[in-house]
């Protein structure tokens, strides 16, 4: 029974789709035909957990079974590109692949996303120029491309600092290049093919541990950084343990920073940063290479500042002469406390504004007693009435106040005054007999408020 199940199995997954080289093995004795599909699934999640060479390999495996396909050109150019170290010129004939096979279907989206790796490849190539142009026509078929700001930024920060006639900088590159696909689909049945027979090769081969230890404790692929930042400074973590101190290159520059350390492999890991986020000042900053990471300290150029993220993704970075800020006036930094000193309120006058609260404070004092005149015997002529305290309305200098012009004032005054405020509820208190004589003075609650009956 089970082998005639085995056999249906076979049968029908051979014979479901169009092609397939590769075989798995469901269960022991059953192996059935590999898809282009299983292969491109596995080379997406080697590629998101960093694994770049099963992703390339998995890949490869797709193509082999489906050329035509546009994305695992792609997805197998992004691979080549983070490799460590890159394979840019691999990434960018996949990508020229992917463009030309976008182009045959029409497909915008593809076709922007085939632009991008392709540009970011001919970067990685110091073709800046190409690269710019790429870029361009990625903004053509896809303004919206998160990435793009900072890939221009990259590409004029490298094209203002080109000599004139440097081939760097002269673009020679088409909008749909002369790529063979068919060639590149049959180069990876050839490598497949090759791939096959070396793990068939070697399958009876036991591989003895501790024989092939690096000397960079964490694999390339699985290097990450972190970072965070005070008021002065930026902190960044490169993740990897067992960088060898003697042999790392770090540069640190007011709008870059970059670390390169041999691997075992013979090749070089890059780490860059390029432009930063705004200025720092590179005398002033330092790194520090630990058992387990590499830890960079830069100091900004601009206390205070606060960074979005590692990378400038709008600006371009300061030019190579970039001094440090001016600091920042001690004025800002120490404030001085505010004075002391009593609101000035808005006037007609002719004379400028006056003291309201000081008048008030006057008004709201009486002469001092006549036993204390030794105290102030030695006073100017017009300072001898000194005043004290008005205690009768409880400390309040309002009341007080309002009490000391009526009490000065002549009979029309006084008849205002009482006029306005019993009519208007307390709401309102003229000195005017002229204008409160003419009639009933209206409740006008303050703004905000309503003024209703009692009981209401």
């Amino acid at each position: 029974m089970e082998e005639i199940m085995s056999k249906h199995m076979a049968n029908s997954v051979q014979g479901s789709g169009p092609g397939s080289s590769d075989t798995i093995t469901l269960n022991r004795d059953t192996p059935i035909q590999h898809s282009a599909k299983d292969a491109a699934s596995l080379g997406a999640e080697a590629l998101a957990a960093g694994k770049f060479p099963l992703a390339i390999s998995q890949y490869t495996k797709a193509i082999a079974t489906h050329p035509q396909a546009v994305d695992y050109y792609i997805k197998r150019s992004t691979a080549y590109t983070r490799t460590s170290p890159s394979n840019q010129t691999s990434a960018l004939a996949d990508a020229e692949v992917a463009v030309v096979l976008a182009h045959n279907r029409g497909k915008r989206e593809s076709i922007a996303q085939a632009q991008l790796r392709r540009g970011i490849a001919l970067f990685g190539l110091q073709r800046y120029a190409d690269a710019g142009k790429c870029f361009e026509w990625v903004k053509k078929m896809s303004p919206k491309e998160k990435s793009l700001l900072i890939w221009e930024a990259k590409v004029q920060s490298k094209l203002s600092g080109l000599e004139s006639g440097d081939s760097k900088g002269e673009a020679t590159v088409k909008e749909v290049p002369d790529a063979d696909t068919e060639k590149a689909g049959a180069e990876a049945k050839k490598a497949e093919t090759a791939r096959a027979s070396s793990e068939k090769a070697a399958a009876p081969k036991t591989s003895t541990p501790g024989l092939n230890s690096t000397t960079l404790a964490t694999s390339p692929g699985k290097i990450r950084h972190d970072w965070y930042q005070s008021s002065d400074t930026v902190t960044i973590s490169l993740l990897a343990k067992g960088v060898p101190k003697d042999r790392a290159t770090v540069d640190i520059q007011p709008s870059s920073l970059s670390i390169s350390f041999p691997l075992s492999t013979g090749a070089d890991y890059d780490f860059s940063l390029e432009p930063l986020f705004a200025p720092i000042d590179p005398s002033a900053s330092s790194h520090k290479i630990m058992s387990t990471k590499v830890e960079f300290v830069l100091k900004k150029a601009t206390p205070g500042q606060k960074w979005h993220s590692l990378e400038n993704p709008h600006g371009l970075p300061p030019p190579s002469n970039f001094t440090s800020a001016a600091p920042i006036p001690s004025a800002i930094l120490n404030p001085k406390p505010a004075q002391d000193t009593p609101p000035a309120y808005p006037t007609s006058s002719r004379s400028g504004p006056k003291n309201w609260d000081k008048l008030a404070a006057d008004l709201t004092k009486k002469p001092a007693q006549i036993g204390d005149r030794d105290a102030t015997d030695n006073v100017e002529d017009d300072e001898e009435d000194t005043y004290i305290d008005d205690d009768d309305d409880g400390g309040d200098p309002a009341n007080a106040f309002f009490k000391k012009i009526f009490k000065d004032a002549d009979p029309d005054t006084k008849r205002a005054m009482m006029k306005s405020y019993q009519e208007s509820n307390g709401t309102s208190l003229s000195t005017n007999w002229s204008e409160v004589g003419k009639g009933t003075v209206e409740t006008s609650p303050p703004e905000g408020m309503v003024a209703k009956k009692w009981g209401e």
